[in-house]
């Protein structure tokens, strides 16, 4: 019988260890709706570093023990960290786990932060983004059209899956970047930093 007590909050523990302030922001209906859907695709593309791990120990055990390897699956170890990396990203972003240069903004008031958060966001990081999502498209639609293989002999098939990875990453930093964006607006228009109930 689990004690609801005793349960680990750990977007409160990290909160507590983080110098930034921004993760108290105030929710919205349609922030709380899209940190939601990155968080449960955040827990979902953690077993990759599992898988990936098991991968690594299998392939270094192969060569060593058994003297051969499969192209194919050195490729899968160096795509799935890509993956993995890539997917966490908005993860990382709306927990807040990205660098800062707290030594300057630990010093600012709350409400200069979440100024300079705004214009960040909507000056450089959703353009960074949308530029990006644009180069990238054209780059997997092609991929797809020629069904891309590995180059090299017994390489993965199908790099196009891969590829498309870059187009949800880009997708989902988008919808982490406009959470914070409206958690900053509805900051500055006073609204209540309590968070809205996680059913």
């Amino acid at each position: 019988m689990s004690d609801q007590s005793t349960e680990l909050n750990l977007a409160e523990i990290e909160a507590r260890l983080s110098h930034s302030n921004i993760a108290a922001l105030p929710h919205t209906k349609v922030s709380h709706f899209l940190e939601s859907c990155i968080e449960k695709m955040g827990q979902f593309v953690s077993w990759i570093w599992l898988f990936l791990m098991l991968l690594i120990v299998g392939n270094a055990l192969m060569r060593y023990f058994f003297n051969t390897t499969f192209v194919a699956l050195e490729e899968l170890q160096w795509h799935l960290y890509a993956v993995g990396f890539m997917l966490g990203l908005s993860y990382c972003f709306i927990h807040d786990g990205h660098v800062r240069v707290d030594a300057l903004a630990e010093h600012w008031s709350m409400k200069r932060r979440v100024w300079i958060e705004v214009f960040g966001i909507s000056l450089l990081l959703l353009p960074f983004c949308f530029v990006m999502f644009n180069y990238a498209l054209p780059f997997v639609e092609r991929s797809y059209r020629l069904n891309e293989v590995s180059l090299s002999f017994d390489g993965l098939p199908m790099r196009w899956v891969l590829k498309s990875f870059i187009l949800i990453a880009l997708a989902l930093l988008i919808m982490a970047a406009v959470s914070r964006w409206l958690r900053c607006v509805a900051f500055l228009n006073g609204a209540s930093t309590s968070r809205p109930s996680h059913d």
